[in-house]
Formats: C-alpha cells, structure tokens, sequence
C-alpha cells in the first residue's frame, strides 16, 4: 500500500527543488549578464575606474540605509543554517546583486561567488513559510540553495553539490540535504545554460603519468598554495578592521577606492581589477609573473575589507592559477598543471572544502590530474590550518596543523562557554 505521507512530502520536495532551481538559476544567469556587460564597459571605457571611490560611496550609503540586516552576507547565510531564527530578508538578493555589478563596474577587485550564494540562499529561504517546513527542512532547504548558488554561478553542478554540504560541516554529513543539493545543482546549473548564459573553459593540456617524485612536488607546491590562502584571509581580515576604524561606514569604501585607483595609478596596469579572467586563462597557457598573484591578494584585500561587494573565490581563482603557474620556473611539473592545482588548492585552503574543490577540477579539467589535485588540496587544506574566509563564529574549521591557532577542541569549549 502506497504511503500518501510519503507520497504528499516527496511531491512537495520536488516541487520546492524545481521552483528553487529555475529561480537560482534564472538570478544566476542574469547576474553574470550583467557581470559581463558591466566588465566589458569598464574594460572598454578604463577611465570608470576614476570613479571608484564614488562607486564604493553609493554601495556604502545603500547598505547603511537599507542593508544593514543583510551586510553580513555569507556569514548571516552560515548562521541561519546552525542557529534558524529570523528569516533571511530577500532584499540581500537584489542589494548584492546591485553591489557586486557596481563594484566590477567601477574597478573593484572581487568575485561572485558570494554574491550567488546569498542571492540563491536569500530566495531558498523564503520558500519555508509557503511549504510551512520544520527547522530541520529549512536547513535542508538552504543548503540546497547554497548549492544551486554555487553550481548555476560556476557551471560545476558536483561541486555545487559537495559544496553546499562541506561548507557547513559540523563534524557529521547532514545526509537528508544529500539529494536536495544533489538535485538542485544540477537543475540550477541547467536552468542558466538555457538561458544561453556560458562560463569561461579552462583547459590543461599536459598531464604527466603520476610518479612518486611527481607527488611530492604536489605537496610542495600545496605547501606554497597554503600560505598564499592564509596570507589573503588574514590581510583581508586585518584590512576590514582598520577600515571600520572609519565611525561613517559608507566613508569605508570611499576611502577604499581612493586606494585601489592609486595603486593601479602606481602600478600602471588594469589587469588586478575585476574578476581578471583574461589572466587566469593565460596562466594555463605560459609562466605568470611571480608577482601577480600577490598584487591580487593585496587589491581584493583592499577592496572586500573596504566594504565592497562580491566574493572571494574568483579572486582565489586567479591568486592560486598565477602563482601555481609561477612555481613552473622551479617546480618541473607542466605549466598547465601548476595553475590547474593551484586554481582549487588556494580555494581549498581559504574555505576549507577540499573534497568540493577536487571535484571542481575534474569537472573543469577533466579526471586526468586528479592525483594531482588531490594532493596540493588537501595539502593546502591541511597546513592552512583554521584561517577561512567564512568566519562564522559556528562553521567548522580542521584540527590545528602548522599554522593553525586554533583546534575544533577549542571550538567546542566556546559553545559550551556560550550555553554554561
């Protein structure tokens, strides 16, 4: 005899997965249409980056009278899904939607993950009063968004998947948000291809047979991906604290802008600002300069801990790609290689979800340089300790290793302290 409860819950799940779904991946495609045109006018038009300050100004001034119940963006996500109380307000959709194009547009340094994650949790949310979910089925529900987010933003619907799981990862996998993150990444990511919208191919084009010499110059150069992960998290951590020295918050990112536009004045180039997939692309293909991937850390760094909006991991992207393809001069692992593990190993380190990121990189590059992938990850992963770009108070960090300061023991006296 067919169960009609069962019946009736798996009905209403799919519907809430295919309605999720088409509206993740509908923000999605129209964010990154308008990330691109936005892109491409600044690129066309290079004076815009002039106004920068001004730009940071106008998002300032908007999130202080409007945004302040939605400023803390990924982090107000992350503790809602440990801690459900008030419903995450969907004006953090289109205000972020609005900051993350203004801050491209005028030049900032910044990514878009963020800016999908909240946009897709931001809407998921909004879906548990309608269905009348339990506490436990609107943390299903939002880790299924974090995942379409992710998925329909990227193009790397198993990512997405293992992302929006790993991300929050409190000691146990959460294995009733499985085939909700399954199911709405890959619905996600369909829902924004059919909306013509595409994403940049990478490609690596030598794979070398795997060897034992050939791993542990993996390992080392996870070592170096580990640092350049710690380095972005605390200058980014550190930055934010000298700005909100600032009383006028919207003054923050003013005085950001002021600089990022010296700094690309100084340096004379354009190619730190923006998501800088051109460069990314070009690191596959040839060695890039040693220094680009610091001068990316040092002008996201500005500009997130500023104030402005968008995400961190297209940064991470380019940071980990220019420097892996940098240690080709000394490392004698192909070019494309290099850049490959250091694309997702700076990421796996910065928002510790190494297993994400290893299924990111066969998805974009294919199966073949797996070994490799796996062991710069967890490298990175494992030294980078628990420096993270989300840092809510309750997300999950790994056991301290060589530079962590602290251990999940010392996470678990803080919550006892908070309910003693």
């Amino acid at each position: 005899m067919i169960d009609k409860k069962f019946i009736y819950k798996l009905g209403k799940w799919l519907l809430i997965i295919i309605l999720l779904s088409f509206v993740a991946g509908t923000m999605s495609a129209l964010f990154l249409t308008s990330l691109d045109l936005a892109t491409n006018f600044r690129t066309g038009h290079p004076y815009i980056l002039y106004f920068l300050p001004l730009g940071g100004l106008a998002i300032g001034l908007v999130y202080h009278y409007l945004g302040k119940s939605v400023e803390r963006g990924n982090n107000l996500v992350f503790d809602t899904i440990h801690n459900p109380k008030d419903i995450i307000p969907f004006r953090m959709a289109p205000l972020v939607l609005i900051g993350t194009v203004a801050t491209h547009f005028f030049g900032g340094s910044a990514g878009r993950e963020g800016t999908a994650l909240q946009m897709s949790a931001a809407a998921a949310d909004q879906f548990h009063k309608i269905f009348h979910l339990s506490k436990q089925e609107r943390i299903v529900l939002l880790i299924a968004g974090l995942s379409a987010g992710f998925a329909s933003v990227f193009g790397t619907p198993i990512a997405g998947a293992i992302f929006g799981i790993e991300v929050l990862l409190l000691g146990k996998i959460p294995y009733k948000s499985i085939l909700p993150a399954i199911a709405s990444a890959f619905l996600a990511a369909y829902i924004t291809e059919l909306w013509g919208v595409g994403h940049t191919h990478y490609s690596i084009i030598s794979v070398p047979q795997v060897s034992f010499r050939g791993i542990v110059y993996s390992a080392i150069a996870g070592l170096f991906f580990s640092i350049a992960a710690i380095v972005f998290v605390k200058l980014t951590h550190q930055l934010s604290i000298i700005f909100k020295k600032i009383k006028y918050a919207p003054m923050r990112p003013f005085v950001g802008g002021i600089v990022v536009v010296a700094i690309v004045l100084l340096l004379g180039t354009y190619k730190y600002i923006g998501l800088g997939i051109p460069t990314i692309v070009e690191s596959f293909l040839q060695s890039s300069k040693p220094q680009d991937f610091a001068l990316k850390i040092l002008l996201t760094a500005i500009t997130l801990g500023a104030g402005f909006k968008g995400g961190e991991v297209t940064p991470l992207f380019f940071i980990g790609a220019t420097l892996g393809s940098a240690l080709s001069f000394w490392l004698p692992l192909p070019v494309g290689l290099l850049a490959g593990m250091g694309f997702v190993a700076v990421f796996a380190g910065a928002a510790k979800t190494p297993v994400a990121c290893c299924a990111m990189a066969m998805e974009l590059f294919g199966v073949s340089c797996g070994v490799y992938v796996i062991v710069a990850c967890v490298s990175a992963y494992l030294i980078s300790g628990a420096h993270s770009i989300y840092n809510a108070s309750e997300n999950k960090s790994p056991k301290h290793f060589l530079f962590g300061k602290f251990s999940l023991t010392d996470v678990h006296r803080k919550r006892q302290l908070k309910t003693s």
